[in-house]
This record gives C-alpha cells, structure tokens and sequence, in this order.
C-alpha cells in the first residue's frame, strides 16, 4: 500500500465520518423533541405473555403522565385556599400547561346525580341486594330509616327522588363519594390534623419526558412556588408526577455523564502524556475514540429513534475501551524507534486488534440478547463504538502516524517489568498451581455468601424527598397504587362487566378484611345490563302493587306530586356504558376501558387501592375467566431473575466460542494459559463481591461478560506483541497495563454513579478488569525473568 492509497483512506474516512457527524448533529438538535428519553418505562421490557396487557401497563402509566400535582396545604383553612387560588392563577399564566385546574366552576353537588336519576331502579349496591333478596324485606322499614338519616354533607340524592336510599347508597360507593377531597368553596380540600390541604392540577402543554417542556414547566412552578409560600407564610406544596422524576433522572444522568466523561477524560490524559510523553498521541487517540462514540451515539438514535439515559451514561464510560485500539497502534509506533513505518505497524497490530474486536463483539453481542430495550442499546452503541474505534486505526491513524515517536517513559516500562516478573515467577510451575489452589479455595467462603436481588426498583434511585412527598399525597388523597392492575377481558362489553363483578366480590372481601383500601372499576360505576336487569327483578315486588306503594309514601308524609313522578319512573331504563362514556362524570375514568384496544372483543382495567400485597391480589384473580393481575414491576423482576440464572450459561457459552478463535491462534495447548486471566478475574470477582454481601442482578452478570472480552484481549495484546519488542522487555504489558488503567477510569466510574444498575455495573468491572489486568503476564508462554 502506497503512501497516497493511505491519504486517500484517511481521506474517505474523515469525509464518511463527517457525514455521521452531521448525521448525529440532526437527530441530536435538528428536531423538534430532542431523542433523549428519560421515561423509564420505555427501558423496560415486554413481560406479560398477553401483547394487550403491556398496551395496558403503557396506557395506565400515561394516563396521568402528562399531569403535575399538587397539594397546597397550610395550619389556616382561608390561608390554604387562597395560597391554592393563587398558585393555580400564575401557572395558568403560562402556556406551557395546556390547562389548570384549582378553583372548581361553581356547581350544585345535584348535578353529579342527575344523570342516575333515569337508571336509579337499575343501581343497587351489594348490601341492598342482600337485603331485598331476604323474605323478611319490610319496605316501610327502609323508608323511615331513609327519612331519619342525618343530612348527607357530600354528594346525596334528594329525598323525593329516592325516598328509600337505593341509589343514595350506590352513590356512596362511586371513586368521587369515597374520595376524602372535598368540594368548598369551589375547591377541592382535605382537613386535617395540621391543617387544610387544596387540591390543584396541572396538565402539561407536551410530554413529561420534552427535556424543553421540563426546564419551562419546572421554572414556571419554581417561580410560583415561591411567590405562594413569600405571599402566605406558613403555607407548604406538595409534589408529585411524572414530571419531577423524569427531570430528576434527566438531571442525575447529566451528571454522571459530566461526571464520569471529565475525570475519565482527564485521567486518560495524564497517563497518555506521562506514558507517551507527546500531546500527538494524546490528541490521536481521543479523535479516534471520539468518532467511535459519535458513530455509536447517531446509529443508536437512528436505530432505535431514541437515545436511553443509561446508555448516554454508559457511553461516557465507553471512552476507556474504545481507546485500547489506538493505544496499541501507539505503543507499537513508540516501540519500533526509528525503524517505524506506518504500514508495517498496521500489518503487526492489525491481528491482535482484531482478535480483541472480535471478543468485545462477542461479549456485547451477548449482552443485546437480553430482551430489555436499555440492555439492546448499549450493547448496540458499544458495538458500533468499539468497531468504529478500531477502523479509524486501519483507515486514519496510519496517514497521520509517519514520522516516529519516542519511546515509552521508561518508569513505566520498568514497573511494568517488575510487576510481569513477579506474577510469572509466581505463576510459573507446581508454585503456580498452588498458589491458584490457594486462591481457589479464599474464594470459596465469597462464593457462599454470595446472593441474588432481581427486584427492578434497583434499576433506579429516586430521590428520597420526592418520594416522601408523593407517599404523603397518597394518604391524604387517597390516590391509589397504579403499578399493579387487573386486565379483564371478555368476548364484549357485557362479558367483560359481568367479570368484572365476579371480580369486584373478591376485593369487597378483601376490603372488609383490611386487606385492601378500594378498588375502581368500570362495572362499579357502569353495573352490568345482566346485574341491572337482576336489580330491577328484586324491586319488581315492591312496585307490582302501584297504590301499595303510593300509600306507603303517602303514610310516609310524602306529596302527591313527588309520589306521582316516582312512581312513574319505574322501571327506567338500564345504564348504557357507552352512554355513560360521553358524560363529564366519566373523563377521569375513561382510561380504564379498554376496548377500543383490544384486537379482539373488549377489555377493562381494575385498580387495587392500598398496598396488598401481590400474592394476595393474585389470589383474587385465581379461576376467574378473562381476569388477570398485571404487576409490571413483579413481572420485570421476575424476568431479571429469569435472564440472570441464564446468564452463567451465556457465559459459559461465550468461553466455549472464544476456545476455538485462541486454539486456532495460539494452539490447543495454550489456550488454558490465555484464557486463565480473564475466567480467573471472574471467579475472584464474584467471590470479592460476595465477601461485600453485595446482591448479584443481572447487570453484575452482564458486566462479567465485558470483563470475560476486555480480559481476553488484554491477553490478546501481551501474546501478540511481545514478540515484537523483545528489544524492550516489560513495554507491552505497559500498554496493557496503560489500556486496563484507562478502562478502570471510565467504567469504574459507573460505581459511583447515581443509578443502581449502573453501579453494578461500575463496580463488577472495576474488580474485574483489575484482576484481570494484575493476572495477565500468566497468559505468555513462560520465559526467563529480567529486571
């Protein structure tokens, strides 16, 4: 290859690049919505067997997704009110929310059971039921119970229209009547023992997970905040939504990647210049490390049309393998002095380079099979990374490489001598096997110890007060646990309701056990035509007899008039659902019908209220047809374990695959010696982390098979260079060595990074390739000790 053919690559491949760049540019900036998506949700994989359970678990998590709320609280109830009336004035203010809601219209409470009065005959709760189903029935009874009742504050149906209480009862179960928030003075309120709490909603301009739409939204509250709390002193917000944690997650991943890219940055840096002692080399490998990460970051995004907090993360750390390659371009143009020629270097280095590329490939490959969309990502960008890393060496590095270097700092050689003697010698021989005998069996206690956490909240760390404050407008609201819900599917709406009641019997047992708070359902609001046409034959009796029952409200005290009309209402009609459907009354509810998605029949969603537990809300749905309990967090958990148990194997597997690539390199009889580093830095790995009582999740399992490629091209890098520095004992193993640093200096960092998973990963790799780093001298074949 001529010196022109090689500017000529170089070329090509800067132009090819720039187009990425531009192409990354676009899809970074160039659109509307930027493609960072900090939802958690869209991380997590498909869990339920049944596709429309997950089109539920996805419709119920944004169903109030775009919603902020808020709780306005203060010792005074006039302080409380006016501090809510202000505050949902100036968020009004600004269009970045498309409504607010604090001060209610002014309505008669009246209008919320109109719309019942033509279907009363049709509503009867449980209790009632019971009771007109008993021989014993005495309608005069229940007429002068209903009379003597104390005036109803909340939502109550007029005397004259329902003098025995049948429907006052029903309404008394509806979601609104349960609720503690009360309507006063036009605003929702909660009493208290520290004071009055207001209730007020805001429904975002956009999507929750809009980074744009954050910064504006969160200011806008900030700002109003603020002048509430300066105007009422005294006066407390309470927060809650989507918004605050996917802000919060945007934020603590912005942090981490500063975090991690600066100081591995710098880090690199330093040992690049203390190594190489010349900023070009420095300056070489962070360009080819930088288009490995460009390239990833723009075929990650086109890809997958989005970009996943934990890969931005992963990617900054990404920077301390993507630049082994150059670095073994470096050190072979530093170890050849003045007989460097840049084709020559690119013949001697291209085997190892791709032997390396070919187990990290292997490894992340590995890791994409996992069926978690974050996991698919970021073995996507490491793949992509690290081949683009590794074609600027062949195609950039050799155009810009002609001249020669000096050679590496001879304080690093020399300790890298020191410290590849040393574990020769003590890996060499009978003493070697001892000594891994010895090893083997410290390792054993680390490895009874150790234990397994599959639970998926592990994934993340919300912040501890945002979590306080949703927990505390939980019990004072009232407002249910939607990360547990109960499909029910049936061949059409009026199956599905009928399931729905066998349901609902259950969790009223539940719910007067204390076991459950509540629940909310469709059929509790919209009973079934066959339980409403079951209704209207258990008052049918009372109402054969027309004088009877005229006489009976006449005794009563009741005017003629309102006899008149009530008797003539019966029967009524049934309450149709998709009537219901249209009303004001049921927009909060609509989300819970789901058979506009269903593909095939119809469909509804159930909500437990409380904290049961899930082995008890699996027991209510136990042999009910078309009912099934979707936890989306149990399920994600429950796969986590799954593809944790299965990762030993795919580790295993992988082991297996990489036998034959170093039999046919190196032969079958040093192929335990190459691969002893790497599979030795695991079980000492695990044993360490179990010494810790650290639990194992499936990214601890996933870092090992990182650990299992970069290890063995560290091994890959010693066996295929030191033959070519003879001249100079100990400088390969100083660029191991240098590679294996700048690996600790980016993934290490994940340990300390905000996100749980993350840190499993930081934390494995950090042990991993430390061990691996100190064991590899033990893959060459055994030779003679110099200092």
């Amino acid at each position: 290859m001529t010196e022109r053919n090689l500017q000529l690559r170089a070329i090509g491949f800067m132009v090819a690049t720039l187009l990425v760049a531009l192409l990354g540019a676009w899809l970074l900036f160039g659109r509307e919505r930027s493609p960072i998506q900090t939802d958690l949700l869209a991380m997590l994989p498909t869990t339920e067997r049944n596709p429309l359970a997950d089109v539920a678990a996805q419709r119920l998590a944004h169903a109030n997704g775009d919603r902020v709320i808020l709780l306005v609280g203060h010792a005074d109830d006039e302080q409380a009110k006016a501090a809510a009336r202000e505050l949902g004035q100036m968020l009004a203010k600004d269009k970045v929310f498309a409504s607010v809601t604090a001060e209610l219209p002014p309505f008669d409470l009246q209008q919320l059971v109109t719309p019942y009065l033509a279907h009363r005959f049709s509503l009867l709760t449980d209790a009632d039921r019971q009771s007109l189903a008993q021989p014993g029935y005495d309608p005069k009874q229940a007429l002068a119970q209903r009379i003597n009742e104390p005036f109803v504050t909340s939502v109550g149906t007029r005397l004259q229209d329902d003098p025995f209480g049948w429907l006052q009862h029903w309404m008394e179960q509806q979601p609104w009547s349960r609720s503690p928030l009360l309507p006063e003075d036009n605003l929702l309120t909660v009493h208290r023992d520290d004071g009055s709490y207001v209730w007020v909603t805001a429904t975002l301009n956009g999507s929750s997970y809009d980074d744009a739409i954050q910064h504006r939204a969160l200011d806008v509250l900030d700002q109003a905040e603020h002048a509430v709390e300066h105007d009422h002193p005294g006066t407390r917000v309470l927060r809650t939504g989507a918004l605050f944690y996917a802000a919060f997650a945007r934020s603590d991943a912005e942090r981490d990647v500063h975090r991690v890219g600066l100081i591995s940055t710098l880090g690199i840096a330093v040992l690049l210049l203390l190594v190489f002692r010349s900023p070009g080399p420095l300056l070489l490998a962070f360009l080819s490390t930088a288009i490995g990460i460009l390239t990833a970051t723009a075929v990650s995004v086109l890809v997958f049309g989005q970009i996943y907090l934990l890969t931005l993360v992963f990617g900054a750390a990404l920077l301390g393998e993507a630049v082994d390659y150059s670095i073994q371009y470096l050190t072979a143009r530093a170890n050849a002095g003045d007989a460097w020629e840049p084709r020559q270097g690119l013949h001697q280095v291209r085997p190892a380079l791709l032997l390396a590329l070919g187990t990290s490939l292997l490894g992340y490959a590995l890791l994409g099979l996992v069926p978690f969309p974050a996991l698919r990502q970021m073995a996507c960008f490491a793949m992509v990374g690290m081949a683009a890393a590794c074609l600027s060496v062949f195609f950039l590095l050799p155009a810009l490489l002609q001249r020669t270097a000096r050679p590496l700092s001879n304080i690093s050689v020399r300790t890298a001598l020191v410290l590849q003697n040393i574990v020769a010698r003590f890996t060499a021989g009978w003493r070697g096997v001892g000594l891994a005998a010895l090893a083997l069996l410290l390792a054993v206690p680390g490895w009874v110890q150790m234990h397994h956490d599959d639970d998926v909240h592990l994934l993340i760390s919300p912040p501890p007060a945002l979590v306080a404050q949703e927990k505390q407008i939980r019990d004072i609201t009232g407002l249910g646990n939607s990360t547990q819900f109960y499909l029910v599917q049936g061949e059409d709406q009026e199956q599905v309701l009928q399931r729905e009641e066998a349901l609902e019997q259950r969790l009223q047992a539940m719910t007067d056990a204390g076991q459950l708070q509540g629940w909310v359902g469709v059929a509790g609001m919209v009973p079934s035509l066959q339980r409403q046409r079951a209704n209207q034959a258990l008052l049918a009796p009372l109402f054969a007899q027309p004088d009877r029952m005229r006489q009976w409200l006449h005794n009563a005290g009741f005017r003629d008039a309102d006899i008149d009309r009530y008797v003539q209402a019966w029967p009524g009609t049934p309450l149709s659902l998709q009537d219901w459907l249209k009303t004001p009354l049921a927009v909060p509810f609509r989300y819970l019908w789901m058979g506009d998605a269903a593909a095939h029949g119809a469909a509804s969603l159930v909500l437990p209220q409380g904290d049961a537990a899930s082995a008890l809300l699996k027991q209510a749905a136990a042999n009910l047809p078309g009912v099934t309990l979707v936890d989306k967090a149990a399920g994600v958990s429950d796969l986590f374990g799954r593809y944790r148990r299965y990762a030993s194997v795919w580790l295993l597997a992988a082991v297996l695959l990489i036998v034959p690539v170093f039999g046919w390199r190196y032969g079958w009889r040093s192929v335990p010696r190459v691969l002893a580093p790497p599979v030795l830095g695991i079980g000492f790995t695990l044993a360490m982390l179990g010494y810790l009582h650290h639990p194992l999740t499936l990214f601890h399992w996933m870092a090992l098979m990182l650990v299992l490629g970069v290890g063995a091209n560290y091994a890959v890098f010693l066996r295929e260079g030191e033959p070519h520095v003879t001249h100079r004992p100990g400088a390969m193993y100083a660029s191991v060595l240098l590679s294996a640093i700048t690996a600790l200096l980016s993934f290490g960092l994940l340990a300390w990074s905000s996100m749980p998973a993350l840190q499993d990963f930081g934390l494995t790799l950090l042990l991993g390739i430390g061990f691996t780093a100190v064991l590899v001298p033990a893959s060459t074949a055994p030779r003679a000790s110099s200092t």
